[in-house]
């Protein structure tokens, strides 16, 4: 099996034993990774802290950036990737668990499949325990479907996909855009013709609660939403008609609509 790299971040309101839950999945695996590039975005607890200090201690591949202060998202992320040694780079969340066989059969896709820059999954949304499924999101599986779901959704789970680092380096990596650099990511990868692939299976066990409904409404939320499908129309990837609509609906979710009938609609129409 090729050596591959595992990123992931943490910061001060993560939980220290869902975020060593977390660390934990990355060795529970049918095959484990050689690097794992941890970047702590600023200052964090004690707790916190002495929970990485183990790790490092029992994780001999395990190396740790520390930020001097909170960067967000796309830097911390940018900065792991950075650093990973290897060509190959799974991306992993700090409180979600990786399922044991996810990095396999990873593995195995870009082996089948030479020309593939983005490999997903499909995730399970759980509450308290992995059992307490309350949510599963899908994605299309071939390259064509996934940059046709691209014109009105993020088509990849973005915690579960394992790319090709010099690829998304010649896009220019991870750039900040505020809670969307995934999906501007994914949309600059299709605009240069790199491909992608979902495997039909659960990859990643993700932790959820109601305040994420809540995280994805409010003006700031609507207008980096709006601002990213205005770039897609700019850059002809979606039509005048599928911007309008594009941004119309989310107008509809993200502001109008109060966070408990939000929580109802994503549960209804964007999970299964």
């Amino acid at each position: 099996m090729e050596k591959f790299s595992v990123c992931m971040s943490v910061y001060k309101n993560d939980k220290p034993e869902d975020f060593e839950l977390a660390v934990r999945s990355i060795y529970a695996q049918t095959v484990i990774p050689n690097d794992v590039v941890l970047v702590v975005d600023g200052p964090i607890g004690d707790e916190l802290r002495e929970t990485i200090g183990k790790l490092k201690y029992e994780i001999p591949v395990l190396n740790v950036i520390w930020l001097p202060t909170n960067q967000g998202h796309a830097i911390a992320r940018q900065t792991g990737l950075m650093a990973a040694k290897n060509e190959l780079v799974a991306v992993m969340d700090a409180d979600d668990i990786s399922v044991p066989y996810r990095f396999e059969k990873q593995l195995e896709v870009f082996k089948q499949m030479s020309d593939v820059t983005v490999v997903g999954g499909l995730i399970h949304e759980f509450i308290g325990d992995t059992q307490n499924v309350v949510g599963k999101r899908i994605v299309p599986e071939y390259d064509e479907d996934i940059k046709e779901y691209l014109k009105s959704r993020c088509p990849m789970n973005l915690v579960t996909v394992m790319m090709r680092k010099s690829h998304l380096e010649k896009v220019g990596g991870y750039i900040d855009w505020y809670c969307e650099e995934d999906y501007y990511l994914w949309i600059r990868l299709a605009m240069a013709n790199y491909k992608f692939y979902n495997i039909q299976e659960n990859l990643v066990d993700v932790r959820v609660g109601e305040e994420m409904y809540q995280r994805r409404g409010g003006w700031k939320y609507f207008k980096s939403e709006a601002s990213l499908q205005h770039y897609m129309w700019r850059h002809r990837v979606i039509g005048l008609g599928r911007y309008i609509y594009n941004v119309a609906i989310r107008f509809a979710v993200q502001v109008a609509m109060p966070n408990s009938l939000r929580g109802w609609v994503f549960r209804t129409f964007a999970r299964k």
